[in-house]
């Protein structure tokens, strides 16, 4: 699908053409079909902290054409920006809870708003009730949900990557430390795992083991991505 200006004139057009058209009940169906091409698709992932999800989703962009929306990485990035919400933000993070779901979704909209691809996995979100009403709310007919695709992982190898991580790339997130991350996982296993286990209920669950090394997770990520 198109972005922009040119992709309304382009819908616009269409609907002119439709509009043309003597079988009203084709023009219905035609016109459902425009909407539901013009709504841009989502892929929820979701997984404990440090259970591999931005390496795999960087993987999903490369081989699929997907833009990747990272919850974490807009709330930091805005948090750093010296915006209003920034303090606000900074301490959510820093207690290991959940941002207020009006800041995400704007955050979301907006780089969604912003993106030429129409196709996005959004790594992060929802991770609690709020975040799912607030979705459900906010974005009703704006997205197409197609699935959400799930990281599962333990405990200790999600710590022991997220201490791997700082060590590697030198920055040292706040969220890395043992403290926080312990927080991050409670609230992780108290409030997102019922969030999947709703998603499992409407059939919208893709799981993927995430214990092996990022090469064979990926393998599995591609059986799941080519039935799109």
């Amino acid at each position: 699908g198109r972005g922009g200006a040119e992709g309304v004139r382009e819908y616009a057009c269409m609907f002119r053409v439709l509009l043309s058209l003597p079988n009203k009940g084709l023009l219905l169906y035609s016109a459902r079909r425009i909407m539901s091409v013009a709504r841009p698709l989502v892929v929820f992932v979701l997984g404990g902290p440090g259970a591999g999800k931005g390496t795999q989703c960087a993987n999903i962009v490369q081989e699929f054409g997907f833009e990747h929306l990272s919850a974490g990485d807009l709330l930091r990035s805005e948090r750093d920006s010296g915006s209003p919400d920034g303090e606000l933000i900074d301490s959510y993070i820093k207690s290991g809870k959940i941002v207020p779901v009006e800041i995400t979704i704007n955050l979301l909209k907006k780089a969604m708003d912003r993106s030429a691809v129409k196709k996005f996995l959004i790594d992060g979100f929802p991770r609690n009730e709020d975040n799912l009403d607030g979705w459900e709310r906010q974005m009703d007919g704006k997205a197409d949900v197609k699935f959400v695709l799930f990281f599962e992982c333990p405990e200790e190898t999600c710590l022991e990557r997220a201490l791997k991580r700082a060590e590697s790339s030198g920055i040292r997130r706040s969220d890395d430390d043992p403290e926080v991350f312990k927080k991050r996982y409670r609230t992780y296993l108290t409030q997102t795992m019922p969030i999947i286990e709703k998603y499992e209920q409407r059939g919208l669950v893709k799981k993927v083991s995430a214990i092996p090394g990022p090469e064979q997770v990926f393998e599995e990520v591609k059986k799941i991505f080519r039935e799109l």
